[in-house]
């Protein structure tokens, strides 16, 4: 804590013990101000401006400081000024000693919270920053609430002081005409439980929920507008209808068979989607075939002298269409249909909020009524406009499963994870492969020692990373394919034999009907935190929704989206991303949960980083495979994990436990005491706990073990 706010706390600490010391109280009783009735009416009489001065000054210091009495100083603003310039000092003196006690309670303990409850906090700041001033506004009105609990608590938001003064002003207006009033009477008045009897405190109650009844009011009356121009069926064909069959509408369907609604699920290509298809499945089949080549290629480090591979990059190509061909009843309609979900092949077109069309392969057509819709159409990779782009036939992470021949010189325009694993998998299997990254480092999202490691490791397995280009243009001279980009100020040639074109991925938004019903879309399609688009009973999951486009993210969606659609409004969720982890499967590994030290910086969030390096973990050096690090981020001088970077073999395994902890409040002081087994890559993550715990081992506690243990070695 510094000098300023030391000083501050031991004013207001003086402050409070004068109070206590000399007993001020006893001046803010009903007896009292009874009592000094007369004598203050005659003062008043005679100074008229010096005593408004007074006790204005006096309640913005009493209610500043969260001093008890502020009833009674309310009750004497009544009795002495009367009730129109009673209420107007008392509003003004009231909201202002508050806003001063939220601008404390910010100054001395926001960076405290912050450190302890960073992610939370955040999260609560977004809310209040959507509504923080409706519910300021609802706790005004109800003086149940305690006045000083009120703004100490939101003291520790990001809400503007401006918002809070003017919100609190209005809010507290109701109570302090009735307190305003009833110090008018001051004389008759025997006790102050009198003043708010049960009826007066009912009429407060109701006076609070009316804002969250005429909220809900509004909401129910902008959502008739937005459906005013259709017409809703009497009776519904299904309780849910999903459009797309990937991850996110899979598992959605399966929910709602699961809870018995009667759910058709729509896929106008295949089931599984990317992920299954063109995606996470063969990019791994693919990788594992490339990783073992690479082992060959090291087959020294294993104590094996020489090794040759001999094989046909088509039979590598096969495989992965068998590894998929595998996976493929997980995601069929024979098993989703025996699950209970009605599956439809076909093109999907939402023509009312209830109602879908679907187009079928032979042209003939459907329409299905239904009380909810899911949109679950995925993503696409996107293909930048770069001039001649669509001469050089580019391939894409849709496409490049259809080859068979290897490319000699490759090019992969894009340095994100798909870009980064295509890379090494093709250099693995033989292709020379360029990188081209327009930033100055591949794998941007991550910390920069960790795209460094990857970088090098690409380099040192003969790849030629070039980053800090800019694509510019594509050509064919001659027959042969070139690209050029800007580096450094001038143009750079590369020639190349394929590109492929992995610099993200674009929502699929078109053909389904979202225009025509004036759903928002952007970069995806707008949602709110349940999930719910403009129109309440339809909602998105998965790539097509976002933040994250991850297939188990989209999963994670999809529980959201199937509950909410099927039990709003007797209950709905909010989407919780709180703790969203990811893998990218190059080698070295490199997976990821919660924030990175970049991302700490940015927000200014305080944190501790503690590491542990792989190289010199048991099971890395008798697997050949020492090389890499854990990072962890915790809470400054707590054990509280923030996020966890992990670089090596099996990274995206390995971070599971991290995941686990973090959802669930364990820290590393418990993952260090639980057994990890002897040799395994896992006892990693009990090493990095222990680099933390002798990093905040008691010192002067050991000191005196030390000595203890010297006495009694006499």
């Amino acid at each position: 804590m510094n000098y300023k706010k030391l000083a501050l706390l031991a004013v207001l600490l003086a402050v409070v013990w004068a109070y206590l010391a000399f007993d001020l109280g006893q001046y803010l009783s009903l007896q009292a101000l009874k009592a000094q009735q007369a004598a203050i009416a005659d003062y008043q009489a005679s100074h008229p401006v010096r005593i408004v001065g007074v006790y204005f000054i006096i309640y913005v210091v009493a209610t500043a400081l969260s001093l008890p009495g502020a009833a009674l100083l309310t009750l004497a603003g009544g009795a002495i000024f009367g009730l129109l310039w009673g209420t107007v000092i008392v509003s003004f003196a009231s909201t202002l000693g508050a806003t001063l006690a939220f601008l404390m309670s910010r100054f001395l303990l926001r960076d405290w919270v912050s450190q302890r409850f960073g992610q939370r906090l955040d999260a609560i700041d977004e809310g209040v920053k959507r509504e923080g001033a409706f519910y300021l506004f609802t706790l005004r009105l109800v003086p149940v609430f305690p006045f000083f609990l009120i703004n100490l608590l939101f003291g520790l938001t990001a809400m503007n002081a401006r918002t809070f003064f003017w919100v609190s002003q209005i809010g507290m207006l109701a109570g302090t005409l009735v307190y305003v009033n009833v110090g008018t009477q001051l004389a008759r008045l025997d006790s102050l439980s009198g003043i708010l009897s049960p009826a007066l405190l009912g009429s407060f109650a109701l006076l609070g929920v009316f804002p969250l009844i005429a909220r809900k009011l509004v909401e129910v009356v902008r959502a008739n507008k937005r459906y005013a121009r259709w017409k809703k069926p009497a009776r519904f064909d299904r309780n849910l209808v999903v459009i797309g069959g990937g991850s996110a509408g899979l598992v959605t369907a399966y929910i709602a068979a699961a809870v018995k609604a009667k759910v058709s699920l729509v896929e106008k290509h295949k089931l599984g989607g990317d992920c299954l298809n063109t995606g996470c499945v063969p990019s791994k089949a693919l990788i594992r075939s490339a990783k073992f080549l690479s082992h060959i290629a090291r087959s020294q480090a294993f104590g094996i002298g020489s090794v040759q591979a001999q094989f046909e990059f088509a039979d590598v190509m096969e495989r992965v269409q068998s590894v998929i061909k595998t996976i493929e009843p997980h995601d069929s309609a024979e098993r989703y249909t025996a699950l209970g979900v009605d599956v439809i092949q076909g093109a999907a077109r939402i023509v009312s909020p209830w109602e879908v069309e679907i187009t079928h392969e032979n042209g003939s057509t459907q329409s299905l009524t239904t009380r909810s819709i899911v949109i679950a159409t995925g993503a696409r990779p996107f293909v930048p406009p770069i001039p001649g782009i669509d001469d050089v036939a580019y391939l894409t992470s849709d496409n490049v499963w259809s080859l068979r021949e290897l490319p000699k010189r490759l090019v992969v325009l894009g340095g994100g994870p798909i870009g980064s694993e295509l890379t090494q998998a093709f250099a693995r299997l033989g292709a020379r492969v360029t990188q081209v990254e327009m930033a100055d480092r591949i794998l941007m999202r991550e910390d920069p020692e960790v795209s460094e490691l990857v970088m090098a490791r690409f380099r040192a397995e003969g790849i030629d990373v070039r980053v800090s280009h800019r694509a510019k243009q594509f050509l064919i001279e001659n027959g042969e394919k070139m690209l050029i980009a800007e580096h450094a100020g001038q143009d750079v040639c590369i020639s190349f034999d394929a590109v492929l074109v992995a610099v993200g991925r674009s929502a699929n938004l078109k053909g389904f009907g979202l225009e025509d019903l004036g759903i928002p879309v952007g970069r995806t399609v707008e949602t709110n935190e349940f999930l719910q688009t403009h129109y309440p009973n339809i909602y998105a999951a998965g790539d097509v929704a976002g933040p994250f486009q991850f297939t188990h993210t989209a999963a994670h969606q999809a529980w959201y989206a199937a509950v909410n659609a099927l039990f709003d409004p007797l209950k709905k969720f909010k989407a919780d991303y709180s703790v969203i982890p990811w893998a990218t499967f190059v080698e070295p590994e490199v997976a990821r949960v919660g924030l990175n030290e970049q991302e700490a910086k940015e927000k200014d969030i305080p944190c501790e980083v503690t590491t542990y390096g792989i190289d010199d973990l048991d099971r890395a050096i008798a697997d050949g495979e020492a090389h890499g690090f854990i990072k962890v981020l915790t809470v400054p001088g707590k054990d509280r994990i923030l996020g966890v970077t992990i670089v090596g073999e099996h990274a995206g395994d390995l971070i599971a436990e991290y995941v686990l902890a973090m959802k669930h409040g364990i820290g590393l002081n418990k993952m260090l005491g639980t057994i990890h087994i002897y040799p395994t890559l896992a006892e990693a993550n009990k090493y990095v706990a222990g680099n933390w715990k002798r990093a905040h081992a008691p010192q002067k506690l050991l000191a005196w073990v030390e000595r203890f243990h010297a006495w009694r070695r006499g």
